[in-house]
């Protein structure tokens, strides 16, 4: 590490390592919200040290020690009869280097046990996607001490205050505290179901980064390579859950389109017209991999699965029209069964009209209207817009179009909704 500052070697050692800290120090204190606070004292502590004093040769042990001493001191300004921070104390004398007296920079003696770090990440992960938080939480603090973005980043990704982050942060470790969950990988039974919370969180956070619900760029890849970066995270804790494999291969598969979806200008360029000969193949590699360690589990694709599958046509098809659209509508009302939602009904309707005309497309549509399905959306006003305009119903369009340019919170996407308004015109 060259920078003379020592901030830069703070914050990249954190950005890498804060599961891995945050983890332990739970896992020692038994205090979630305690680890997470004692960790950033100990990130603030090296903001001072390190530039002064130079980059300790284990900065994550150092990290680690500064934050095991801070939760020694927080133990005893509770109570010095406390019996936790004894047992605390105790454990952590045993080893000199995590005494609450040793110095920091003995923290080079640290030695980390591989399999009990994966342990500690994985329980980080399923604590910050715990059921008993809302989902806005669940992204923040995922992002927080999984991903070890700082508040700041955090609030520039999705275009929030800082101080509505660190709201949802402070909420969270609140909510945990209160309902008594606590630090540790689930029981084997209840795994599973919890698994479904922590994919929801990446999946979340990839789909703001791939199509950004507001602001002046289509894609914010910090965000999305982050989702991408924890997926593969996952499936390395994990690595005989398929559905792990389903969305790490979605992701992949996903993503490989990125260099060719905007333009110069970051203008959005659509699917029939991308430049194929960019999209990045070595993710295409990586996502029909991943994909393929789903379907070897034998137990059918689940959700993320079978939207992998249906990215992987769009990723093996030299072009839209030879595009194998009726896999694509299969697929596709697999997955509404699997997980019926509007979206997947909207994206089926896509399919059809690619593989039997826009006619065979619009009662779909126009079911989803009349439920009042997706309201304050622009993505079904759009679709619709488009089916009337191959129909050659252009007054309708017209209107549909209008209607999506009014509820699109995306520069980008509004642009591209009002060129096609224009060309009615």
């Amino acid at each position: 590490m060259t920078d003379p500052t020592g901030r830069g070697a703070v914050a990249a050692v954190w950005r890498i390592e804060s599961a891995r800290i945050v983890g332990a120090l739970a896992r020692y204190t038994g205090d979630f919200a305690l680890a997470e606070d004692v960790a950033q004292e100990a990130v603030a502590e090296a903001l001072v040290t390190w530039p002064r004093d130079g980059v300790p040769h284990n900065p994550a042990g150092w990290l680690l020690t500064v934050g095991r001493r801070r939760a020694i001191d927080a133990f005893r300004r509770r109570s010095a009869a406390d019996e936790r921070y004894a047992a605390l104390a105790h454990d952590l004398g045993e080893g000199g280097a995590f005494s609450g007296a040793a110095p920091a920079e003995h923290a080079d003696d640290v030695l980390w046990d591989p399999d009990q770090i994966d342990d500690d990440v994985l329980a980080l992960m399923f604590i910050s996607c715990h059921p008993v938080l809302s989902r806005e939480a669940r992204v923040a603090l995922t992002l927080r001490v999984v991903g070890g973005l700082t508040s700041d980043e955090i609030a520039r990704a999705f275009l929030i205050p800082t101080a509505t982050v660190q709201a949802r942060i402070t909420r969270a470790k609140k909510t945990l505290g209160a309902a008594g969950v606590p630090f540790e990988v689930p029981p084997a039974e209840e795994r599973k179901k919890r698994l479904g919370s922590v994919l929801n969180v990446l999946y979340v956070i990839f789909t703001e980064g791939s199509t950004a619900s507001s602001g002046d760029a289509l894609i914010r890849l910090d965000l999305a390579s982050e989702a991408q970066r924890l997926a593969r995270v996952l499936v390395r804790l994990v690595p005989d859950e398929p559905e792990a494999h389903g969305l790490l291969a979605l992701l992949e598969l996903t993503a490989a389109r990125f260099p060719a979806r905007t333009g110069p200008d970051g203008e959005p360029v659509l699917l029939e017209h991308q430049d194929r000969r960019r999209w990045d193949h070595g993710a295409i590699r990586r996502g029909r991999a991943a994909l393929a360690r789903a379907e070897q589990a034998g137990r059918g694709l689940g959700a993320y699965g079978l939207q992998a599958a249906i990215a992987e046509c769009h990723a093996v098809a030299p072009s839209v029209e030879a595009t194998n659209w009726e896999r694509v509508v299969l697929l596709y009302e697999a997955l509404g069964r699997l997980a019926p939602s509007p979206v997947v009904d909207l994206n089926r309707a896509v399919a059809v009209s690619m593989a039997s005309g826009p006619a065979a497309a619009l009662p779909i549509v126009d079911g989803l209207v009349a439920a009042e399905a997706l309201a304050g959306s622009h993505l079904l006003p759009s679709v619709r817009g488009e089916l009337l305009t191959r129909l050659g119903r252009a007054d309708e369009a017209r209107a549909e179009l209008r209607r999506a340019v009014g509820l699109c919170g995306n520069e980008r996407e509004r642009a591209v909704l009002e060129r096609k308004l224009a060309n009615l015109a």
